[in-house]
């Protein structure tokens, strides 16, 4: 379930796991996995099965990320707790859901949350995000600029970003200022939201829900790429692409039409 959130954005309502919530599976998955690698039981105890609460959990684990920074590791963790709030942890838990779900190398939530570094940028962005509409700006951009020194990803801190995203594997993503992810959405590796040039203002893509961009794409310039689309990899993309379609090619352009019911973000189906 969603509902909007009058930005263009909606807000993900997380759906449990079975029984249980993702939280619920994280703390099982880890304290199974302290059991079989003795090497891993103080930084699971240190990260997962000793904090206080959930948000705790997220925040020890970018905390201990980011820690190469000449930032105290505390300070890191102090600031990252106090930014987390009900809205960032619903997205966090619908990421962790997505990434468990789509990608077929992830076998537990536990591995999404310790090991994934697109996972931990997407969540960085969250942090830096709420700095930046806070009205501080200098810290956001610094951590944005760590984010992109420790797991690859540069996503500017203004950007939007919805709820149940996967940055799949996330190497060399860029993200520009005024681009706007709604939720549902997966992107891969080296995939660029840009702009065209030296403009200002409103000049990067707005990505619609349930899309999903191949490796490699590049979207250019303030266009839209239509709900429940996909554009496949190494596509260029410099026009609106309109709802329900793959589009390829340099420059890309419209090669098939989906039925009404795909959800390309969850397929994750490459071919075109």
């Amino acid at each position: 379930m969603s509902k909007s959130t009058g930005l263009g954005l909606t807000e993900q309502q997380p759906q449990p796991l079975g029984d249980a919530s993702v939280w619920t599976v994280i703390r099982s998955e880890a304290a199974e996995l302290a059991a079989r690698e003795p090497i891993l039981q103080r930084l699971l105890a240190a990260q997962v099965t000793d904090t206080a609460n959930n948000n705790e959990i997220i925040a020890r684990v970018l905390a201990a990320r980011l820690s190469v920074a000449q930032v105290e590791t505390g300070d890191l963790f102090d600031l990252i707790l106090s930014t987390l709030d009900d809205d960032i942890m619903r997205k966090v838990e619908a990421d962790l859901i997505a990434v468990r779900e789509r990608d077929p190398a992830c076998t537990t939530s536990l591995h999404a949350l310790l090991n994934l570094k697109g996972f931990h940028a997407l969540q960085t962005h969250r942090i830096a995000h709420a700095l930046w509409i806070a009205g501080r700006p200098e810290i956001a951009s610094w951590l944005a600029n760590l984010v992109s020194l420790v797991f690859g990803p540069d996503i500017h801190p203004a950007a939007r970003i919805g709820a149940s995203i996967m940055l799949d594997h996330g190497s060399g993503v860029v993200i520009g200022e005024t681009a706007v992810i709604e939720d549902e959405v997966s992107i891969l590796q080296n995939v660029t939201l840009g702009g065209t040039g030296k403009e200002t203002g409103d000049r990067h893509p707005k990505i619609r829900h349930g899309v999903m961009i191949g490796a490699g794409a590049k979207i250019l310039g303030n266009i839209e790429i239509g709900a429940f689309s996909k554009v496949a990899a190494g596509s260029v993309v410099l026009k609106s692409v309109p709802t329900h379609c793959t589009v390829a090619g340099v420059p890309a352009t419209v090669v098939r039409i989906h039925r009404a019911d795909e959800i390309p973000a969850e397929t994750m189906d490459q071919n075109i």
